[in-house]
């Protein structure tokens, strides 16, 4: 037994309800159009055989329709030759045919209402075959992106991933004690020579723009007080 149990679980069935349920999509699309497609071709089976069934009717109750009409003329034959008897005869047995000729005839009925409800079992199967068959790919490529997200998700949220950030941490802290302790000896050394005449030339470049910013500031305020 496949997926579905009966051909109407298919026919009435909703694909989305039941992909929500699922816990491999893929696997779950794949076996339902392989249920679709051999439900389908069972059905169309069942449709030849009843559409066989109605014809062979068909021919029978033509040869029922002659017997009887051959029974009524008989039975005429019968009275215009005053033989009641046979006549009586002979309608009994078109009596006996027609009564098969009408349960063939609700056989017949009873097959060609069978065969509109198969076709329209077939048209609907036949749509949802054909949105899942579009839909396939497109459930495929959900699934697999949900799944790598999820796993991605999984890894964010792993310990190791903290352990490491963590370690990271402790690292800079151990870089950062090693840089403080490498500059601590710098701290009351003696200058170098070539420290002293940096020094110096900075002083003089610091001089000399005080020396132009206040020329300038003066010049500012002389050009202010100036009467107009």
């Amino acid at each position: 037994m496949g997926i579905f149990s009966r051909f109407s679980d298919i026919v009435n069935s909703n694909i989305n309800a039941i992909l929500d349920k699922a816990e491999d999509p893929e696997k779950l699309v794949r076996l339902m159009i392989q249920e679709m497609e051999d439900t389908l071709v069972e059905v169309r089976s069942t449709a030849a055989r009843a559409i066989a069934d109605k014809k062979e009717i068909s021919r029978t109750l033509n040869n029922l329709d002659q017997e009887g009409r051959d029974w009524q003329a008989k039975a005429e034959l019968a009275l215009d030759k005053e033989r009641d008897d046979l006549a009586k005869a002979a309608l009994a047995e078109k009596a006996r045919v027609m009564t098969s000729a009408e349960g063939l005839r609700t056989q017949q009925k009873g097959i060609g209402d069978g065969l509109e409800k198969l076709n329209d079992d077939i048209v609907r199967l036949e749509e949802k075959l054909l949105d899942a068959k579009t839909r396939q790919q497109a459930i495929f490529a959900r699934h697999q992106t949900a799944s790598r997200r999820l796993e991605v998700r999984k890894r964010l949220h792993s310990y190791k991933i903290d352990d490491a950030l963590i370690r990271f941490d402790q690292f800079e802290r151990r870089i950062d004690d090693l840089e403080a302790h490498a500059d601590s000896y710098d701290l009351g050394g003696k200058k170098d020579l070539k420290t002293e005449f940096a020094e110096l030339e900075t002083e003089d470049e610091v001089a000399k723009e005080l020396r132009e910013l206040k020329s300038k500031r003066a010049g500012q305020k002389r050009s202010t007080n100036e009467p107009v």
